[in-house]
């Protein structure tokens, strides 16, 4: 065999020296926590849209702008602070006709789409019920949470975590070995709300729309790597 041969040889059993000599990591315990933290949300969001028709798209934008300012007034009055709501949604489109298997504009469609926070949940049926009656034509997307949503979240890790040193010490305890430090923690995903009701009735004899908020659940799981000897 020539020199020239033999060296792709040498190098080879030379990195396959190296990877023997290599120690191996310390023996580990990897388990994973969870945690739920069930709360009364405190703050909600309701989507709130008024929709107009007319002949042109110059008269549909004009009765829309007026029925969002009636809205808008509403909800001022029911309490709510300019800064809690903001628009999520404009749009102008043709208003068609398609019977008879053919299609033909019969008017335009102007849709105006505000987000209203409430920040009093005792409020919230009568903030639905004010824009019902100044004009709002559709009313969807309710939902809850927390207002200080990140301090709970925290909280839930922290519950997390707990929960997987407690597995990894009963791992331990019946393996006959030392938990030692913990070497890695790892976050599944995030901590997110999780709405356990969410409901918008409304009751014919009622005076005010009647909801019922429920709770907010938050959970959060973590991977706990710990070294044992």
């Amino acid at each position: 065999m020539s020199r020239l041969a033999a060296m792709p040889v040498l190098l080879l059993l030379s990195a396959t020296a190296a990877l023997a000599q290599t120690p191996p990591g310390p023996p580990v315990i990897v388990t994973t926590g969870e945690a739920s933290i069930e709360m009364a949300p405190d703050v909600a969001w309701v989507s709130i849209a008024a929709e107009s028709r007319a002949a042109t798209p110059a008269a549909a934008q004009t009765a829309s702008a007026e029925a969002m300012t009636a809205v808008h007034a509403a909800l001022s009055a029911a309490g709510i602070a300019r800064a809690d709501v903001r628009t999520t949604g404009y749009s102008v489109h043709p208003d068609m006709d398609r019977s008879g298997g053919r299609s033909r504009v019969i008017g335009y469609i102007a849709r105006n789409q505000v987000e209203v926070r409430v920040l009093d949940l005792s409020r919230l049926g009568a903030v639905i019920d004010a824009a019902g009656a100044s004009g709002a034509t559709s009313m969807a997307g309710l939902r809850f949470d927390l207002a200080d949503r990140a301090t709970v979240e925290r909280d839930a890790l922290r519950r997390a975590v707990e929960d997987a040193l407690g597995r990894a010490r009963a791992m331990a305890d019946g393996a006959k070995v030392t938990l030692g430090p913990i070497l890695r923690i790892d976050e599944q995903g995030q901590a997110r709300p999780i709405y356990a009701r969410e409901m918008m009735q409304t009751a014919a004899a009622a005076p005010e729309t009647p909801i019922s908020p429920g709770e907010v659940q938050i959970s959060a799981q973590v991977t706990v790597t710990v070294q044992i000897r």
